[in-house]
């Protein structure tokens, strides 16, 4: 019989997912490699920027929904690009027009186009906006604790703190301020930013988080369905393992593995 899983229950707004891997789409080759990607990542939410991929708001280009379409992926419009609060209500918006009245968004304002580092200002000035708008707003922040909260208190749905900037493959820099975030929160913590490899969604997921979000580290990888592949395990046993509960670390305490009792005596000496 197989084993339950640690995994189901993840619950983002009115909805529940099995999948704690959420995945962009921007950066591939071409939308069958996003496809294709997409399947080996085993992700339910995807999340598309606005200002940089067409959904259907540019009239004869290829659209995205057309290989990912929305009855089997929750599609999670994000503000990527924007750097007002202003700009990031405008573009969530008009996602919300474009996808029927979808409100579940990614709320995303960055302080400037070279760290991408998030405006954390403009950020909670455009989530009490979204939010009393009727959205349901996931929202990309630093990983301060303090405003982490705040965001909470204004009625955002998930925190999504960086784990180090934008695209830089850099993993979790600070797993302190990612803890304290953790064990403060009444709504699901996601790390959002700065995974390079397997192991980075690992520990993310060892830490407690419920959920990892990535893009650059799939789509630059050298295979990226491969490497899709490879984040969906690693956030699975991340997860499990953070269920299961590690053993204490024991700094000059080993003991044996095995029982020290019953154990059979050298040669020459009585058992």
């Amino acid at each position: 019989m197989p084993l339950p899983s640690a995994l189901p229950d993840f619950r983002i707004g009115a909805r529940t997912y099995r999948s704690r891997l959420l995945v962009g789409t921007g950066k591939y080759s071409d939308f069958d490699q996003t496809r294709r990607a997409l399947d080996a990542s085993g992700a339910e939410i995807v999340t598309v920027a606005i200002r940089r991929t067409n959904i259907g708001q540019n009239a004869g280009e290829p659209n995205l929904l057309d290989v990912l379409p929305p009855e089997r992926y929750t599609i999670l419009p994000n503000s990527a690009g924007c750097y007002s609060a202003d700009d990031a209500v405008r573009t969530l918006r008009l996602a919300r027009e474009l996808l029927d009245g979808h409100t579940l968004c990614k709320l995303e304002v960055l302080g400037d186009p070279h760290t991408l580092y998030p405006n954390m200002a403009e950020t909670l000035r455009a989530a009490e906006t979204l939010v009393r708008d009727g959205f349901e707003v996931m929202v990309y922040c630093s990983d301060d604790p303090i405003m982490a909260k705040q965001l909470e208190a204004i009625g955002c749905v998930a925190v999504m703190p960086l784990a180090s900037l934008i695209g830089s493959g850099m993993g979790i820099l600070n797993p302190w301020n990612l803890q304290i975030i953790i064990s403060n929160a009444t709504v699901p913590v996601i790390v959002d930013a700065g995974v390079g490899t397997a192991s980075d969604a690992a520990i993310a997921m060892e830490l407690g988080c419920d959920g990892v979000l990535m893009n650059t580290a799939i789509a630059a990888a050298r295979d990226p369905v491969l490497m899709a592949s490879a984040m969906k395990k690693a956030v699975e046993a991340g997860r499990e393992a953070f269920v299961a509960g590690r053993m204490p670390k024991k700094l000059y305490s080993a003991e044996p593995s095995s029982p020290g009792v019953g154990l059979i005596a050298p040669a020459g000496k009585a058992a």
